[in-house]
């Protein structure tokens, strides 16, 4: 990510060309061979893309209170230095030449003035300029906001029409001996995530898996189910102090959610505190389990390619997308936003053994 070297106008403008690309996309998407899959590519285009633009936006706003809190500690010394100049300006040539105590004092006068006026050129021309980029920042937070909200439309449409793709599609292999009765008992009588995965476990694994390629290949190089930060590693204690056996991963309010594997869907659907639930068999002996969705897209028995789309994180309004207040310079509502920023859980079993993610992802999401 090469955010931060980037000045707020650039990143902005970077992003507006993103999101045209994205768009572009969304048009020819609709006469892809596979819909879905154009689909999808497009939404992450388009995360990416507005994550940029609410930073350029973030930025810009940062530094126009930063200049504006500088001009604010100096403008007595900025006024007194204007009125001054003003006298200077407004006085007659004679008077401002001749000094009351005499003709050196005089000399005197006019050499301070000389070594003064540059200084004082100085001073103003640094105002000038930081006038100059207050205006500047305006006009990006002024287009940036106008990309953003064409973004946020764009985006929302993508989003149904991937929702309807997926509604459509008949081409995914289905398991047919899954016990959809068993699965369902199963959850609602789980005590924990864990009871709920080791009883998946004790279910007959997926005759499909043995023509899926081989999960150990994936070992370190699977790519993250979700664009996002981790917020707490395998076996690190939550808020509540209960370690988890799984990775916790901030992601943007209405991140798509893919499988980083080929899988069959083992458990599609709510269950306890996690919201919605994604369990997805990749090999046999092997489960990946994606909790905190509010959407799921698929249902139990389905066998995925990699990079399909199985959901969407919360947060998905548009307000919530686009992620920024109409004044954040205290930080306060940055602050607000991490601590109600959606999170997905994620855990890598191996008969029914947890394992380190850090062993199987990439160690570095984009």
């Amino acid at each position: 990510m090469l955010w931060a070297q980037a000045d707020p106008g650039t990143l902005a403008r970077d992003a507006a060309e993103r999101l045209r690309i994205a768009s572009e996309d969304l048009a020819q998407a609709e006469g892809a061979r596979d819909r879905v899959a154009a689909l999808t590519r497009t939404i992450r285009a388009y995360e990416e893309g507005l994550g940029a633009l609410r930073e350029g936006l973030r930025r810009a706003r940062t530094r126009e209170a930063e200049i504006g809190r500088r001009l604010d500690g100096e403008s007595a010394r900025i006024g007194a230095l204007l009125s001054g100049l003003r006298s200077i300006v407004s006085a007659p040539e004679a008077t401002l030449m001749l000094h009351p105590d005499g003709p050196e004092d005089t000399v005197r006068a006019a050499m301070l003035m000389r070594d003064l006026t540059p200084a004082l050129v100085a001073e103003l021309d640094a105002v000038k300029a930081d006038l100059s980029e207050i205006a500047t920042l305006r006009d990006v937070q002024e287009t940036a906001e106008a990309d953003l909200r064409d973004g946020l439309a764009a985006a929302r449409e993508a989003r149904t029409r991937l929702s309807q793709a997926i509604s459509n599609r008949t081409d995914l292999p289905r398991r047919v001996t899954e016990d959809r009765a068993a699965m369902r008992m199963l959850a609602e009588n789980a005590a924990t995530l864990r009871d709920f995965a080791e009883g998946l476990g004790d279910l007959p694994p997926d005759e499909l898996s043995a023509g899926q390629p081989d999960f150990e290949e994936a070992r370190g190089n699977l790519a993250w189910p979700v664009a996002g930060s981790l917020r707490r590693g395998f076996g690190d204690s939550d808020g509540a102090g209960i370690e988890r056996p799984g990775w916790v991963i901030e992601t943007r309010p209405g991140a798509l959610v893919t499988t980083p594997w080929p899988a069959t869907i083992r458990y599609a659907g709510p269950l306890l505190d996690y919201r919605n639930v994604m369990v997805l068999e990749p090999s046999e002996g092997y489960l990946l389990v994606l909790g905190g969705l509010e959407t799921v897209y698929g249902d139990a028995g389905l066998v995925v390619p990699a990079g399909a789309p199985v959901g969407v994180m919360p947060g998905g309004s548009d307000a919530a997308m686009a992620g920024f207040m109409a004044d954040d310079s205290s930080g306060v509502e940055a602050a607000l936003a991490e601590a109600l920023a959606p999170t997905l859980y994620i855990e890598v079993r191996r008969d029914k053994v947890p394992q380190d993610p850090s062993g199987w992802f990439r160690q570095q999401q984009g």
